[in-house]
C-alpha cells in the first residue's frame, strides 16, 4: 500500500485518478470517501454547498464509471450512499433528482454486460439508500423504480442484483408507497408472493421485507384469505430455508398474523356473499353484531390455528416444523408483551391442545419430545423469560395450577384429566416460572403445595419425575413449607411402603399402587436435596428416619415377588441416594451400614451360573444393581474425597467389578433371552411406565451407572486389568458393529437405498448410536451462558430462542429428566434461572458415559496398552461390517473421534510426563494421525471439527517431527484436494494447531499457516472462506506480537475480502450464496480486526495508516444492517477504546449504543451493554455528561423489564461507585423511585390479608402510612417493579453509603461542617436521612426475603454511618435521635410470624447496631429492642429451641444460628462499652452469662474446625450434641463470621483481668474459685487450648500484607496478649513442640504482617517472656523461652528500623504504625531484659543502642522516625536504680555518642529534608545522651568540644538548624543544674559561641526579614542565658552578669518608636535579671562602657514610661459603661 493518505479537502475535492489505477488504489478510494465522510459530518453548511457540485459528481463518477475507478464493491458503495444522505442532509437537496436520474440509468441498463452488475447493484444501493431517507420529496420516481426492481428481479442471475433490486424496491415503498399505483402495488405484491419460493434464498429474504411494507393492506382487501395465503406461501418456503430466511419469513408470518388482531369496523349492512361467511368463520356467535362495532379479522384461536394446521399436517417435514414454531416466536414477539399477558391463557390452552395433544405429535418417543423441547422454548426462553412481569408470572402460575394441574386425578363426572404429556411440560413450566420469580407468596404456595404433592402419584414416570423436580423448586422458593411437605411426603411413602407389604401377601400389588410408592420416592429425594440449600428450615431426624425406612425396606425385599421387590429396591436407593448430598458430616456415621448395603446389592457372578432365568428376573437383577449403583455415584460424588478413603475405594472398585462382571455375563445371555417389552429403541413409552424400560434399555442403564461409578472413583484404586477390560468394552460399545442397538433390518434398507442422508437427521432418539456429548472447543453454551457475548462467534450472534430452535434440525437425540431419576436429586445451584436437569435416552446414555470412562482412563495407561487399545478401536471402525449399516459407520467414526478428543483434552489437562510418553510415541501418533486425517475430509461437520481439534492437541502433545510430517500433508491436501469440506477441514486443523501447540513451539510454522490460511479465506465457496478467516482470527490470538510483521497484508487481504461479491451473504452463485447464511464472512473479519487490534496494542496509535484502515473498515461494519457484523464490531470499538481512545468520538458511541438497547434484538442490546460497561469504567464522569440521568432510568428500566440481560447491574454499580461522591441524592432519588412501587409478589399477597402486615407497632403502622398510598384503591395504581430490581436499588443504596462512608468527605455526613464550607445542603447524603429510613421501613415489610434483608443492611448502614453526627438544629444532640422512631418501627417487621431465620439473625446484628451506637443512652428508654436482645439472650441459656418475637420455633440448625447472631451481637456491645460508658449498664447485668456463652460458643466453633466429636458439656452449647456433626456445613458459615466479633469482646474481658471470664475458661461455675492464685498455676484453664487453637489457626492463616488488617487477625492478637499469661496457659506453652509452633508463628508473622499487628504481637511477647519467667531470673541459655522471646523483638526491631533491604511489609506501611513499633520494641526489650541476670541486662541494652545507632544512621526515608522515639533512647540510657554504671555501658554510650557526632560530620556539603532531618535529629540524641546519663558515665573531653563546637557552629545557619542548635545549647545549660562536671564544661565551651552568635544578629538588626529567622533561634539562647543566671550562685552572678548584660544590650534599638522582636525579647530578660538580683545587676552594669549603658538605661527608660501609660488607660478603660451583649 502507498504509505500516504490522502484527505479531502476544499482545496482538494477530487479523487487522485492515478492512485486508483495503483495496487491499492481501492483502499485509497475507501479511504478517501471515508475522509469525504468524515468532512461532511463535521464542516459547515456553507463549505459542503461550496464543495456539494464536485463531490456529487465525484461520487456519481465511483458508482458508474469503469476505468480507472475500481468495481464499487460493498464497502465502496455504502460510503458513497452514506455521503450522499449526509450531502442531502446537511448541504442542498435540489440535485437530488439528478442523482437519482444518473444512478437509475446505470441501473436500468439491462443490456450492459456482466462486468456491469457490480456498478448496477451499487446504482440499486444508491437509489435505496436515498429513497428511504428521501422518497417522500421524491415520490415521482417510485413507479421507475418499481418498474426496473421487478424487471431486474425476474433475472435468472446474477443473485445480488435480483435481491439489491428487491432491497431497493423495498426501501424505496417504504417512504413512497402512495405515489405507487394500484397496478404497479398488485404487480408488487404478485411478484414477491412468487419469489417467497424463489431458488435463491437471499431473493425470500429480500421478499419478506418488500411484504412486510406492502401488508397489511388498507380497507376490505385484507381478508382472512389473504392472510391464509401469505401464511401458506411462507410455510411452504420454510422447508428449503436456512436460518437466516426463517427469520424473515417468520417476522413476515408475524406481521401479517398479528394484523388480524387490530380492530376493524365492521361495514354497514347489505355485506356481499364473501363477507357473510367470512363473518360467520371469524364470529361463531350467533347474535347478531350491530352496526359500526368493531372485531377482529381472525379471532386468536383461529389466528394460532393457521400456524397449527400446518404444524400437524401428516406431510410436514422436521424442518418445516422447526420452521413453524419460528412463526410462533416471531408472532408472540410481534404482538408483545402486553397482549402474551392479556392472552397467556388462551396461548397456553392453544399450545397444548392443538400442538402436544395432537395424535401427529404423540406418533413417536422422538416425536414427543421434540414437541416438548419446541412448545418449552416458546413457553419458557421466550413468553417466561422475555414477555411476562413478574405480575404475570405469578398469574400464569395459578392459571396453569387451575387449568392442568388440579384437574388431575379427573374427579368430577365428565371431567378429562390433562394428558401426561400436557402435564409434563405445565409442569416444566411452573418450575421455569418458580425460579424466575426466585420466592413463592401466597397464591402460588396456595396454586401448587397440594397438586404438586398429589402429581406424585401420577402412573406416568416422565410426570413422576418432572412433579419431583418441580416440587423441589417449590420448597427452595418456599422454604417455610419445605418441612411440612417434607413429612408429609414421608408419610406418604410409608403408607405405600405398608400398602405395598399387605399386598405381598396377595402376590399382586395394583400398577397405581407401585407408580404411587416410585413418586412418593421421586419427591422425597428431590426434597431431601433441598436440605443442603434450606438447612436452616429442616431438622435433621427427617434425615435419620427416612435412612431407616430405606435400609429397613431393603431388607424385606427377599420376602415379595420381584415385581414388588423391584419397586421397594428403586424406592430404597433413590432415597439412600438423595441422602448423600447432605455430604460427609451425615453419611460419616452411616458409611459401614452401606457398604454392607452395597455389598449385598453388588455381590460377585459366579463364573459359571447356569440357572435359567425369565425376563422379569433378568430385569430385577439388572434394575437392582442400577439402583444400587445410583447410590454408590451419588455417594461418590457429594462425598470425594473425605469419605472416599483408599480402603473404602478399593471396595467400592471390587463391587463396581462385580456389577461389570454381571453386565457381560447378562450380555452373553441375553440373544436367549425372550424380553416382552423389546421394540424401539425408547427406554420408556409415556403412559405406561408400569411396564417398565426394556432389557435392552435395563443393560444400557446398569452400564451407564458402572462407567459413571469408575469415572468418579478414579484410576488409583482399580487394578490395571480391569481398566483395560473397562476399556476394552467401551470400544465394544461405542466402536463396533456389535454395539449397535437399532433394527439391523431397517439400517440396511437405508443403506442398499440409500435414504440414510445424515446422522444429524435421524430423528429416531437414537441415531444408530451417536453421542451425545457436545465436543465444541467453547463447548456450546448452557442456559445461564447463552447470552455471554464470549459465546457470540460460536452461535453466529443469534438470538438465543432462535438459536435454539435452529439447534433441533440438528438433534436426532433429545435429553429429559425421566431418563434419569437421579438428577432431580443431585445438588444444584437452584438460584440460576431456568435450570432444568436432562440426560439422554439409556442407550446414548451408556455411551457418553462410556466415552467419559475412555478419556479419563486412556491417558493413565501404558504406551504399549494405549496404542493397542486406539489401534483396536481404529480397526473396528475400519471394519467392513458395516456396509449393510452405513449408519452406524457414520456413528462410529464420531464416536470414535469425540473418544479421542476428549481422551486428548484429557491428556493436555495433565501436568504428568506419563501422558506426553502415551501421546507422543510413535505407535500412537501413527494410527491417530491417519484416522483424524480421514475425519477432516469428511463432510460431516461434528467430525471435522472434532478431529481437527484432536489433531492440533496431537500435535502439541507429540514431537517436533509429527509437527512438520503433519504441516506438509495438510499443506498438500489444500493444493492437490479441491473439495471444499477438505479445504476447510484443513483450514480448521491449522488454526487449531497453532492455538494448541503455542506461538513458542509452532512459531516456525507461522509464515506457511498464515499463506495457506490467507489464500483460503479468498477462496469463493462460503464453507471454505469462513472456516478459514476463522482459523486465522485463532492464529492471530495465538501468535500473539509475532504476529505483527503480517498485519499489513492481513489487513489487506481482510479490506479485498469486504470488496469481494462471492463474500457477501447474498453473493456468488445461487448453491453459495443459499449456504452462505450459517457461514458469515465478515463476521469473521471482524474477528480478526479485533484480534489484530488486540496483538497491536498501544503500538495501534505509531501507525496513521494502519490505525485509520482499521478504524475507517471498523465504522463501515458497524453499518451494516446485519446485527451479527455489528456485534463483532462493536467488540472492536471495545478494544479500540482500550488502545487509542482519543481516535474515536465517543459521545457518538454513547448515542448509538443507547440506540441498541432500545433495540428488539438482544444480541446488539447485549454488545452494547459491555461495550457501556468499559465505557463507564473508563470514564462515568464523561458517561454522566453524555448520558445523564435519562441514560441511567433506561439502564433501570432495561433491567426491570427483562432481568435475563446480563451486564446492566454491573454498569449501573460502576457508574454509581465512581459518581456517587458528588451527587449521592441523584442515586438516591432513582432508588427511591424504583423503592416507591410495589412488586407483585407483594400485591399477591397484600390481596390476600388486604389489611396489610400484621404485627406493627403503633411507629410502624404510621410510618407505613406515610410510606403507602392512602389507600387500597391507590396501591392498586401504583406501578410495579420486579423484586430484584427493588432488591438491586437497595444494594445500590448500601454501595452508597458504604463508598460515601469510606470516601472521607465529611461535608457528606455532618450539615454544620458543609454549612461552614458554603456547600449547598440539599443534595448531600446527610439530607437524605429520612428517606433512606424509609425506603429500609418499606423494605423491612416486604414479602420478599431477600429485599427484607436488604433493607435491614441499609438501615444498619444508615446506623453506623450517621451514628456520631450531630443533629444541626440543636446542640448536643445526635442527627439519629429525631428517627428513633421510624428506625424502631423499621426493626420490629424482622419479628414477626412470617419472618425467617436469616431476617432474625440480621435484625438481632441491626438490633446491636442501633442499641450501641449512642442514640439513646437511656437504658431505660431503649424499649423493645433492647428486650427482644436480652430475651434472646435468655434463652441462649438453656438448650431449647430459639424464638424471637413472634416468630415461631425454628429446626435446630436455626436456633442454633440465632444463638450464634445473639451472641455476637451482644460481643458487639461489650467491646463498645470500652468506649460508650453507658453500654457498661447494659451488658453488666449479664456479664457472668455473656462470658460463659462466648466461651462455649469458642469451643464448639474449635470442635467444628477440628472435626470433633461434641464436648459432653452441654450446658452451654450452641448445639445439641446429637446436630453438632450434622449441622457442620451448615453452622460454619455463621461461626466463621461471628467468632472475630466473639473473641475481642472475650479479648476485652480478658486485658481488664475479668475474674468472670476466667471463670468461663475454666468453666467453674464459682467466680471466687476460678480467681484464686491465678498467677502460680502450671496447668492451663480448661478451655485455653480450644481458645488458643482457633487464635493460632486465625494468625497462621492471615494473609499476608493484608489492607485493610481483617477483624480476626487483630482480635487473635489481642487475645494471644491475654492468652499467654499463667492465669491461663499455666505452664503448657513451655512445652518444646507447643513452643516451637508459637516461635515459627511469631516470626511468620515478623516477617509478613504491617506494623500495626506487629504491636499487638510484640505486646504479647513481652507479656509472655515476663509472666512464663516470673520471680525468677530467666536462663541466658540461648534455647530459653525469655532468650528466644528477646530475639524475637529484636528481629522486629531490627525490620522495623528502615534501611535499604527493609522488609515489603514495613516499607509500605503506615510511618504512625511504624513509629508506634518501634518505640514499642525498644521497651519490650528493656522489659523482656529485666528478667535476666545484670550481664545479660546491659548486653541487652548494648544490642538496643545499637539499634538505635542504625536508626540515627538511617538515610534512606524521610519520614522522621528518630524525633517521637527519643523517649525509647532515654530509657534505654537510664539504668535502673539497682544496676551498677560498667565500664562496659561507658564505652556504649561513648560509642553511640561518637556515632552522632560522626554522622553529623558526614553530612557536611549535603542538602535536602533527609539531610535536615538526619543532622537534628543526631544533634537531639547527642546531647540527650549528655543529660541522661548518670554522673558516674565519663565521656572524653574530646568528644564534649567536638559536640559544643558543632552546636556553635550550626547557631550560625539561618535555616532551621539554627533553631535546633540553639535548642540543643539551652538544653545542655539548663540541665548543668544538676552540678554534673560534664555539662558545666560543655556551658562555658558554648558560651563563647552563644555570645558572638548573639553579636551576628545585632548587626543583622536593621535588615528586618534576615533577623526575623533568627528570631526563634534568639529566643532559645536568651533563654539559655536566663537558665545560666538561675543555675549560678549568688556570689558568682556579677561575673555572669559581665558577660551577659553587655551581650543582651547589644540587641536593644531605644530610638525605633516601635520596638522590634529582638529588642523585646531581650529588654524582658534584662528586666528579669534587674529584679531577681538587683545588688549584681547594678554592680555589673556599673562595669558597663558609657555608650552601651546609655542605650541600656535608655530602653529601660522607655519600656517603663510605656507601662505606665498602658496602665493608665487600662485604668480608665475599667470604669463602668453600658454595653450590649451580643446574643
Amino acid at each position: 500500500m502507498d504509505s500516504s493518505i490522502t484527505e479531502f479537502s476544499l482545496e482538494n475535492r477530487s479523487v487522485d485518478e492515478s492512485q486508483l489505477t495503483s495496487e491499492n488504489g481501492e483502499v485509497y478510494l475507501f479511504q478517501w470517501l471515508a475522509s469525504v465522510e468524515r468532512f461532511l459530518k463535521t464542516a459547515s453548511p456553507e463549505d459542503i454547498k461550496a464543495s456539494q457540485k464536485d463531490l456529487e459528481a465525484g461520487l456519481i463518477n465511483i458508482v458508474a464509471s469503469r476505468e480507472p475507478h475500481p468495481v464499487p464493491g460493498r464497502a465502496l458503495r455504502n460510503l458513497v450512499a452514506n455521503c450522499f444522505l449526509i450531502l442531502y442532509t446537511r448541504g442542498d437537496s435540489k440535485n437530488m433528482f439528478d442523482t437519482l436520474i444518473a444512478f437509475l440509468k446505470v441501473a436500468s441498463d439491462f443490456r450492459a454486460p456482466a462486468d456491469r452488475d457490480q456498478h448496477k447493484i451499487a446504482s440499486l444501493y444508491c437509489v435505496g439508500e436515498l429513497m428511504g431517507s428521501f422518497g417522500t420529496q421524491v415520490m415521482s420516481f417510485m413507479t421507475e423504480i418499481a418498474t426496473i426492481a421487478i424487471r431486474a428481479y425476474k433475472l435468472s442471475s446474477p443473485i445480488s442484483l435480483r435481491y439489491h433490486a428487491v432491497i431497493a424496491l423495498r426501501k424505496s415503498l417504504s417512504t413512497a408507497r402512495r405515489a405507487a399505483t394500484d397496478a404497479v402495488t398488485k404487480d408488487v405484491i404478485k411478484q414477491m408472493k412468487s419469489a417467497l419460493n424463489d431458488k435463491s434464498l437471499p431473493v425470500r429474504r429480500a421478499a419478506c421485507e418488500v411484504l412486510m411494507v406492502m401488508y397489511p393492506l388498507p380497507g376490505g382487501d385484507w381478508t382472512a384469505s389473504e392472510i391464509d395465503s401469505i401464511v401458506s406461501l411462507c410455510v411452504k418456503s420454510l422447508d428449503t430455508a436456512d436460518q437466516i430466511t426463517r427469520h424473515s419469513l417468520a417476522q413476515l408470518v408475524g406481521l401479517v398474523l398479528s394484523s388480524s388482531q387490530a380492530p376493524v369496523i365492521i361495514p354497514t349492512p347489505d355485506p356481499t356473499k364473501k363477507n357473510k361467511k367470512e363473518q360467520e368463520e371469524d364470529d361463531p356467535v350467533p347474535t347478531p353484531t350491530p352496526t359500526g362495532e368493531t372485531k377482529t379479522i381472525l379471532t386468536l384461536g383461529d389466528m394460532l390455528r393457521q400456524l397449527s394446521a400446518h404444524l400437524n399436517k401428516p406431510q410436514t417435514t422436521h424442518k418445516t416444523r422447526v420452521g413453524i414454531f419460528d412463526l410462533y416466536a416471531a408472532l408472540f414477539t410481534t404482538l408483545g408483551p402486553t397482549f402474551v399477558e392479556a392472552n397467556y391463557g388462551t396461548i397456553t390452552q392453544h399450545l397444548m391442545s392443538e400442538i402436544v395433544n395432537s395424535p401427529r405429535n404423540c406418533a413417536t418417543r422422538y416425536e414427543v419430545l421434540f414437541v416438548r423441547r419446541l412448545v418449552g422454548i416458546l413457553l419458557r426462553d421466550l413468553i417466561g423469560v422475555r414477555m411476562l412481569s413478574e405480575q404475570c408470572q405469578i398469574a400464569a402460575i395459578q392459571e396453569l395450577s387451575k387449568v392442568y394441574l388440579r384437574r388431575w386425578p379427573a374427579l368430577m363426572p365428565g371431567s378429562i384429566a390433562p394428558t401426561a404429556h400436557v402435564l409434563t411440560i405445565v409442569l416444566r413450566e411452573v418450575a421455569g416460572l418458580l425460579q424466575q420469580l426466585g420466592n413463592a407468596p401466597p397464591p402460588v404456595q396456595e396454586a401448587l403445595a397440594e397438586p404438586l404433592v398429589t402429581l406424585l402419584a401420577h402412573p406416568s414416570h416422565t410426570v413422576r419425575v418432572h412433579t419431583a423436580w418441580a416440587l423441589r423448586i417449590f420448597c427452595f422458593s418456599a422454604p417455610l413449607r419445605l418441612l411440612k411437605i417434607l413429612i408429609h411426603v414421608v408419610e406418604l411413602l410409608q403408607r405405600d411402603i405398608n400398602l405395598l407389604a399387605s399386598q405381598s401377601q396377595t402376590q399382586i400389588a395394583p400398577s397405581d399402587l407401585t407408580s404411587r410408592a416410585l413418586g412418593h420416592a421421586y419427591g422425597l429425594a428431590a426434597l431431601v436435596a433441598v436440605i443442603p440449600e434450606k438447612a436452616l428450615y429442616v431438622s435433621y431426624d427427617v434425615s435419620a428416619k427416612v435412612l431407616d425406612m430405606a435400609i429397613t425396606l431393603l431388607k424385606s425385599t427377599g420376602e415379595h415377588t420381584v415385581a414388588l421387590a423391584g419397586v421397594e429396591v428403586e424406592t430404597a436407593w433413590t432415597c439412600i441416594a438423595a441422602l448423600m448430598t447432605l455430604g460427609p458430616n451425615f453419611v460419616r456415621g452411616h458409611l459401614p451400614q452401606l457398604l454392607v448395603l452395597w455389598r449385598n446389592a453388588l455381590p460377585k457372578p459366579p463364573s459359571k451360573d447356569n440357572v435359567v432365568r425369565t425376563a422379569a428376573e433378568w430385569g430385577f437383577l439388572l434394575h437392582v444393581r442400577e439402583a444400587a449403583l445410583g447410590a454408590i455415584l451419588a455417594f461418590l460424588r457429594h462425598n470425594a474425597p473425605t469419605l472416599v478413603t483408599l480402603d473404602v475405594a478399593r471396595r467400592l472398585a471390587s463391587l463396581l467389578s462385580n456389577a461389570f462382571l454381571f453386565a457381560n455375563a447378562y450380555a452373553a445371555q441375553a440373544p436367549h433371552v425372550e424380553d416382552s417389552l423389546a421394540g424401539p429403541e425408547n427406554p420408556r413409552i409415556p403412559g405406561a411406565a408400569s411396564d417398565g424400560p426394556s432389557l435392552r434399555s435395563r443393560e444400557a442403564l446398569l452400564r451407564r451407572r458402572i462407567f459413571q461409578c469408575f469415572t468418579a472413583l478414579g484410576a488409583t484404586s482399580i487394578p490395571e486389568t480391569t481398566q483395560m477390560t473397562l476399556l476394552q468394552s467401551v470400544i465394544s460399545l461405542v466402536a463396533s458393529a456389535e454395539g449397535f442397538a437399532g433394527s439391523s433390518v431397517q439400517a440396511a434398507i437405508a443403506s442398499s437405498t440409500g435414504s440414510f442422508v445424515s446422522l444429524w437427521t435421524t430423528f429416531d432418539d437414537y441415531a444408530y448410536g451417536v453421542t451425545a456429548v457436545e465436543v465444541s472447543e467453547n463447548a456450546s453454551p448452557t442456559a445461564d451462558n447463552m447470552e455471554d457475548p464470549s459465546f457470540g462467534k460460536y452461535r453466529l450472534n443469534r438470538d438465543s430462542v432462535e438459536a435454539s430452535l435452529d439447534d433441533t434440525l440438528r438433534l436426532p437425540i433429545l435429553q429429559s429428566a425421566e431418563h434419569d431419576p437421579l438428577s432431580i436429586c443431585q445438588s444444584r445451584n437452584l438460584t440460576i434461572e431456568s435450570f432444568w436437569p436432562e440426560s439422554p435416552p439409556p442407550l446414548t446414555q451408556a455411551v457418553d458415559a462410556a466415552l467419559a470412562l475412555f478419556a479419563r482412563f486412556l491417558p493413565l495407561q501404558d504406551p504399549t496398552s494405549a496404542a493397542r487399545l486406539i489401534t483396536v478401536m481404529i480397526d473396528s471402525v475400519k471394519s467392513p461390517k458395516y456396509e449393510k449399516n452405513v449408519g452406524r459407520k457414520a456413528a462410529v467414526e464420531i464416536n470414535a473421534a469425540i473418544a479421542i478428543l476428549l481422551a486428548m483434552r484429557q491428556a493436555m489437562a495433565s501436568t504428568s510426563k506419563h501422558v506426553r510418553e502415551v501421546f507422543g510415541s510413535t505407535n500412537v501418533t501413527t494410527p491417530l494421525s491417519s484416522f483424524l486425517k480421514d475425519g477432516l475430509i469428511d463432510g460431516d461437520p461434528i467430525l471435522r471439527s472434532a478431529s481437527s481439534e484432536a489433531l492440533g492437541r496431537l500435535a502439541s502433545l507429540a514431537d517436533n517431527q509429527f509437527l512438520a510430517t503433519l504441516m506438509k500433508t495438510l499443506v498438500d491436501q489444500v493444493v492437490n484436494n479441491r473439495d471444499p469440506q477438505a479445504r476447510a477441514g484443513c483450514a480448521l486443523t491449522l488454526g487449531a494447531i497453532y492455538d494448541h501447540v503455542g506461538s513458542l513451539a509452532a512459531g516456525p510454522l507461522l509464515k506457511t499457516t498464515v499463506n495457506v490460511l490467507m489464500s483460503l479465506s479468498k477462496d469463493a465457496h462460503p464453507v471454505v472462506h469462513y472456516w478459514a478467516l476463522h482459523s486465522l482470527s485463532r492464529v492471530v490470538n495465538a501468535a500473539s506480537l509475532a504476529y505483527a510483521p503480517y498485519v499489513s497484508s492481513t489487513l489487506g487481504m481482510l479490506f479485498k475480502v469486504y470488496l469481494s461479491p462471492p463474500h457477501e451473504l447474498e453473493g456468488g452463485t445461487l448453491i453459495h450464496s443459499n449456504i452462505s447464511g450459517d457461514l458469515p464472512a465478515y463476521q469473521a473479519v471482524c474477528q480478526i480486526i479485533d484480534a489484530v487490534i488486540t496483538i497491536l496494542g498501544p503500538d495501534i496509535q505509531e501507525s496513521m495508516r494502519t490505525r485509520t484502515l482499521i478504524l475507517d473498515m471498523v465504522r463501515r461494519l458497524a453499518s451494516e444492517e446485519d446485527e451479527g457484523i455489528r456485534v463483532e464490531a462493536i467488540r472492536c470499538i471495545q478494544h479500540f477504546l482500550i488502545f487509542a481512545p482519543e481516535h474515536v468520538d465517543v459521545p457518538e458511541l454513547i448515542t448509538q449504543f443507547r440506540t441498541h438497547l432500545n433495540s428488539s434484538r438482544r444480541p446488539l442490546k447485549l454488545a452494547s451493554i459491555h461495550a457501556l460497561y468499559q465505557l463507564v469504567q473508563k470514564d462515568a464522569l464523561l458517561i454522566s455528561k453524555v448520558g445523564g440521568d435519562r441514560l441511567v432510568e433506561e439502564l433501570f428500566a432495561m433491567l426491570d423489564g427483562d432481568p435475563s440481560i446480563e451486564g446492566v447491574r454491573k454498569v449501573i454499580s460502576s457508574w454509581m461507585k465512581q459518581t456517587v461522591a458528588y451527587n449521592p441524592s441523584a442515586w438516591i432519588d432513582l432508588c427511591q423511585k424504583i423503592m416507591s412501587r410495589t412488586t407483585a409478589s407483594q400485591q399477591a399477597t397484600d390481596a390476600i390479608t388486604k389489611h396489610g402486615r400484621t404485627g406493627l407497632d403503633d411507629e410502624g403502622e404510621s410510618l407505613s402510612v406515610g410510606m403507602a398510598n392512602e389507600s387500597a384503591s391507590a396501591d392498586q395504581n401504583r406501578p410495579i417493579s420486579r423484586w430484584r430490581t427493588q432488591l438491586f436499588a437497595l444494594q445500590c443504596l448500601h454501595d452508597i453509603c458504604t463508598t460515601i462512608a469510606r470516601s472521607g468527605r465529611k461535608e457528606q455526613l455532618d450539615i454544620a461542617y458543609a454549612r461552614n464550607m458554603g456547600l449547598p445542603v440539599s443534595g448531600l447524603l446527610v439530607s437524605r436521612v429520612p428517606d433512606l429510613i424509609k425506603m429500609a421501613f418499606t423494605a423491612s415489610t416486604a414479602y420478599v426475603t431477600e429485599i427484607r434483608l436488604e433493607g435491614l443492611i441499609v438501615l444498619r448502614d444508615v446506623i453506623e454511618t450517621f451514628a456520631l453526627t450531630p443533629d444541626p438544629d440543636y446542640e448536643n444532640a445526635l442527627l439519629l435521635e429525631q428517627h428513633q422512631a421510624p428506625i424502631t418501627a423499621a426493626l420490629t417487621p424482622a419479628f414477626t410470624s412470617d419472618t425467617t431465620p436469616e431476617i432474625l439473625a440480621s435484625a438481632v446484628g441491626a438490633c446491636a447496631a442501633f442499641v450501641g451506637c449512642g442514640i439513646v443512652k437511656d437504658v431505660n428508654r431503649m424499649g423493645r429492642i433492647l428486650k427482644l436482645l436480652i430475651s434472646a439472650l435468655d434463652q441462649c441459656k438453656g438448650t431449647a429451641l430459639l424464638s424471637l418475637g413472634d416468630a415461631a420455633e425454628g429446626s435446630p440448625n436455626s436456633s442454633a444460628m440465632l444463638k450464634i447472631a445473639t451472641l455476637s451481637a451482644w460481643a458487639q456491645l461489650a467491646s463498645a462499652s470500652t468506649q460508650q460508658q453507658y453500654l457498661q449498664e447494659v451488658v453488666k447485668p449479664y456479664w457472668s452469662t455473656l462470658t460463659s456463652l462466648w466461651i462455649a460458643a469458642l469451643r464448639d466453633y474449635a470442635n467444628i474446625r477440628a472435626g470433633s466429636e461434641p464436648s459432653s458439656d452441654t450446658s452451654s452449647a450452641i448445639l445439641n450434641a446429637a446436630y453438632v456433626s450434622l449441622g457442620k456445613d451448615i453452622l460454619l458459615p455463621y461461626y466463621a463470621e461471628s467468632w472475630p466479633v466473639m473473641l475481642n469482646a472475650v479479648a476485652t474481658a480478658m486485658e481488664a483481668r475479668d475474674p468472670f471470664i476466667l471463670a468461663a475458661m475454666e468453666q467453674a461455675d464459682d467466680v471466687t474459685t476460678a480467681s484464686t492464685d491465678r498467677s502460680a498455676r502450671s496447668e492451663p484453664t480448661a478451655m485455653f487450648f480450644a481458645v488458643f487453637s482457633l487464635v493460632y489457626e486465625a494468625l497462621s492463616g492471615s494473609t499476608p500484607y493484608s489492607e485493610p488488617i481483617p477483624a480476626a487477625t487483630g482480635s487473635a492478637l489481642r487475645a494471644m496478649k491475654s492468652l499467654v499469661r499463667r492465669e491461663y496457659s499455666g505452664r503448657a506453652l513451655l512445652e518444646p513442640a507447643i513452643f516451637n509452633e508459637l516461635l515459627n508463628l511469631w516470626y511468620r508473622m515478623a516477617m509478613t504482617e504491617p506494623p500495626a499487628l506487629q504491636v499487638e504481637l510484640v505486646e504479647a511477647i513481652r507479656v509472655f517472656a515476663t509472666e512464663q519467667v516470673q520471680g525468677n531470673n530467666a536462663s541466658d541459655d540461648l534455647t530459653s523461652p525469655a532468650m528466644v522471646c528477646l530475639r524475637v523483638c529484636t528481629y522486629i526491631l531490627k525490620n522495623a528500623i528502615p534501611s535499604v533491604d527493609g522488609v515489603a511489609s514495613q516499607n509500605q506501611s503506615n510511618p504512625a504504625d511504624r513509629i508506634a513499633l518501634i518505640k514499642t520494641s525498644f521497651d519490650a526489650l528493656l522489659s523482656i531484659g529485666s528478667s535476666f541476670d545484670a550481664k545479660v541486662q546491659e548486653e541487652t541494652r548494648a544490642v538496643a543502642i545499637s539499634l538505635y545507632s542504625d536508626l540515627l544512621r538511617d538515610e534512606t526515608s524521610d519520614i522522621d522516625f528518630v524525633g517521637p522515639t527519643l523517649p525509647a533512647l532515654k530509657s534505654l540510657l537510664t539504668p535502673g536504680s539497682n544496676q551498677k554504671v560498667t565500664e562496659f555501658f561507658q564505652r556504649v554510650v561513648h560509642g553511640l555518642l561518637s556515632s552522632c557526632l560522626l554522622n553529623i560530620d558526614e553530612m557536611r556539603g549535603r542538602e535536602g529534608s533527609i539531610t535536615a532531618n538526619k543532622v537534628k535529629n543526631n544533634f537531639l540524641a547527642a546531647v540527650l545522651i549528655l543529660t541522661v546519663i548518670p554522673p558516674s558515665v565519663k565521656v572524653g573531653q574530646g568528644v564534649i568540644s567536638r559536640c559544643c563546637f558543632l552546636i556553635a557552629e550550626k547557631l550560625s545557619d539561618v535555616d532551621e538548624m539554627a533553631l535546633t542548635a540553639a535548642h540543643c545549647a539551652k538544653t545542655l545549660i539548663t540541665a548543668s543544674a544538676s552540678g554534673s562536671v560534664m555539662l558545666r564544661q560543655c556551658t562555658r565551651m558554648l558560651l563563647p559561641g552563644m555570645v558572638e552568635y548573639i553579636a551576628n544578629v545585632a548587626q543583622m538588626a536593621a535588615n528586618e526579614a534576615t533577623s526575623q529567622g533568627h528570631l526563634p533561634a534568639v529566643g532559645e539562647i536568651i533563654k539559655a542565658f536566663g537558665s545560666l543566671f538561675n543555675n549560678t550562685a549568688e556570689d558568682m552572678r556579677v561575673r555572669v552578669l559581665e558577660i551577659l548584660v553587655p551581650t543582651l544590650t547589644i540587641l536593644l534599638d531605644p530610638g525605633h518608636t516601635a520596638p522590634s522582636p529582638l529588642h523585646t525579647q531581650a529588654l524582658n530578660q534584662l528586666l528579669i535579671f534587674a529584679s531577681s538580683s538587683p545588688v549584681s545587676f547594678k554592680e555589673a552594669t556599673g562595669k558597663l562602657g558609657q555608650a552601651t549603658r546609655e542605650r541600656l538605661e535608655s530602653s529601660v527608660r522607655n519600656a517603663l514610661s510605656n507601662k505606665f501609660s498602658s496602665t493608665t488607660m487600662s485604668q480608665q478603660a475599667s470604669k463602668p459603661q453600658i454595653s450590649l451583649r451580643s446574643f
